[in-house]
């Protein structure tokens, strides 16, 4: 699953300080629904904001509120809750982290890139170095993209973003018919047949399109009958469980029979440590990165 795809170019938009609260030519601000207090956001987000003045904080976590709503369903006005946010609390990280989320969703990939190098610099974190990457590709910078996704930075990555950042790199790759730098590319601790993380559905099919690429059918159909095997142990819509395992040795499967003849799933709590990123801004802009925090393991005997 490529995160660019079939996205269309990115269009233009004015220079300047978008942030510029007294620019003649700025937008209003868009309405913020009435029911919405600010307090919805997680914890950490309002820990950030309390740097605030106590005149601005309300209005940045409304619109932050509104953004995070709005991501998946009208990136556009997502995009303009955060800006609206990001002229009050431009200095907060994850503001500026919600502006660059909201701003890829609506396909806004100069903007995008931006805000997240910004959030890269004044936060310290590099989670998002795959969303980094996949603007430059969008923008038409392959090597420049390739060149972040093989940095430093992002090899020292884990978990969720780690594998985000392979599953752009493997795209790239395809897209360049080097198939098989691109199955060397997915190969990641978190690629784990028997082992289900929120990502892995898309992991699993990149790779099988990637192990198909260079004629290795028989193996890529193997991964790819695992993708609804994954879907089904993390239960679709639930609430993002982090990490799940799918044993489906046969030997262990029989000795399990053996021992009771229902089969059963034993959820541990606090078993992944891979959050993709609920960018930070996700309590900002919830909708993208760091949300997987939920986590649980299951063992299917």
């Amino acid at each position: 699953d490529r995160q660019h795809n079939e996205r269309n170019r990115p269009q233009g938009r004015r220079g300047g300080d978008i942030r510029a609260a007294n620019r003649p030519d700025r937008e209003r601000s868009p309405e913020i629904d009435p029911s919405v207090t600010g307090n919805e956001l997680d914890k950490e987000t309002l820990r950030e904001l309390r740097f605030l003045d106590e005149k601005h904080r309300p209005w940045v976590a409304k619109h932050l509120v509104m953004a995070g709503a709005l991501i998946d369903v009208d990136p556009e006005l997502a995009f303009a809750h955060a800006e609206a946010a990001s002229r009050r609390g431009g200095r907060v990280a994850l503001v500026r982290e919600a502006v660059g989320l909201t701003a890829y969703a609506a396909g806004k990939y100069s903007e995008a890139l931006r805000e997240l190098r910004t959030h890269r610099r004044i936060s310290g974190i590099h989670d998002h170095i795959a969303t980094i990457a996949d603007c430059e590709r969008a923008l038409g910078r392959v090597d420049k993209a390739l060149e972040t996704l093989r940095s430093d930075e992002a090899k020292a990555l884990k978990g969720q973003p780690r594998a985000e950042a392979a599953m752009v790199e493997a795209g790239i790759l395809l897209d360049a018919s080097k198939s098989e730098e691109a199955v060397k590319a997915l190969q990641i601790p978190t690629l784990d047949m028997n082992r289900a993380f929120i990502f892995s559905p898309r992991l699993f099919e990149l790779y099988a399109d990637a192990l198909e690429a260079i004629g290795q059918a028989e193996e890529a159909a193997a991964w790819r009958a695992r993708i609804p095997v994954a879907m089904e142990a993390l239960g679709l819509n639930d609430v993002e469980p982090e990490i799940v395992d799918l044993v489906e040795d046969e030997a262990d499967a029989a000795e399990g029979e053996a021992k009771d003849e229902a089969k059963e799933t034993e959820v541990k709590d606090g078993a992944a440590n891979d959050a993709e990123a609920k960018p930070s801004g996700e309590g900002a802009a919830q909708g993208e990165a760091k949300d997987g925090e939920t986590s649980g393991e299951a063992d299917t005997e």
